[in-house]
């Protein structure tokens, strides 16, 4: 977010005329996700997955070779390469703005080679020493997460007041970015919903938490599609059924100032952005409240 409010530039991507946020896709190319792993481990059926999200509306399709789920199977840095590079380098060949979701230095450059555009990192950084010297370098785009805990121990709220800690966080590691070399116009931040331990009620103080964040002057974005803590404030054990709170959450973020969302129903989540959108204009012109 730009400090007035509006959707700022980022990687790329231009804001949408209609004020909306950008969407990006999930393509996990991993066994072991939470809600879709397994279904886009072999390298075709991932580009084609990719593909069918850039023609739902998807402005960035997310690819991640490791999952990051508690107590997900540790992956090695080669075969986190083998299961994305393919992927990343048809997508995009084909013109798709590609992310790549990794901690691992290793896997950033070999993503970056093959044209991804952005790196989105769980640690915001912090996991592999290589990976902020090499961003820096490259003045490569990075989205930059607060976690407590991490996939191996598990998840852990931050002691004290929970929005001041993840802002506090994000904003040292902007400066810590910045320092290195990073252009401070390729950052963009999340404050880890579903990554933060404790109670639903912590992740949905995130999400109303956004304007906050936003003052920090980053664009923010929030993943809380299908997540767990969906699961237990809807009453829904499956996650692929959690369509309806995740879009709930999405429009409460839009409306809050996020500035990307990270979902895995792109149509849906587009479709619900857009009429969001359109009702907000309609409020302005017939003078109503927005």
């Amino acid at each position: 977010m730009a400090v007035d409010g509006s959707i700022a530039p980022f990687a790329g991507l231009q804001p949408h005329a209609d004020g909306r946020p950008w969407v990006m896709g999930i393509l996990n190319v991993t066994p072991d996700s939470f809600s879709d792993g397994g279904l886009h481990l072999d390298a075709t059926r991932a580009v084609e997955a990719g593909l069918r999200l850039r023609n739902d509306g998807a402005d960035v399709v997310d690819v991640g070779g490791e999952s990051t789920r508690p107590s997900a199977t540790p992956v090695s840095v080669d075969d986190e390469i083998a299961r994305t590079l393919p992927v990343v380098r048809a997508l995009a060949s084909a013109g798709v703005v590609v992310s790549i979701d990794t901690r691992r230095a290793a896997v950033m450059r070999a993503a970056l080679d093959a044209g991804a555009r952005l790196v989105n990192d769980v640690s915001a950084l912090r996991d592999d020493a290589e990976a902020l010297p090499l961003l820096a370098a490259r003045g490569s785009p990075v989205i930059l997460m607060f976690r407590g805990g991490d996939a191996a121990g598990g998840y852990r709220r931050p002691e004290g007041d929970l929005l001041s800690a993840v802002r506090a966080f994000l904003a040292a590691r902007i400066a810590d970015c910045v320092a290195a070399g990073l252009p401070r116009d390729a950052i963009a931040i999340d404050p880890g919903i579903g990554f933060v331990g404790g109670e639903p009620q912590d992740n949905l103080a995130l999400i109303a938490g956004i304007p906050g964040l936003a003052t920090l002057g980053r664009p923010v974005v929030i993943g809380a599609s299908r997540k767990r803590f969906v699961g237990i404030i809807s009453g829904e054990p499956e996650a692929a059924r959690r369509l309806g709170g995740s879009l709930a959450l999405a429009l409460a973020a839009a409306e809050r100032g996020a500035a990307m969302l990270r979902v895995h129903d792109v149509r849906e989540t587009v479709q619900a952005l857009k009429a969001q959108a359109a009702l907000r204009a309609a409020g302005r012109h017939h003078g109503g409240t927005q």
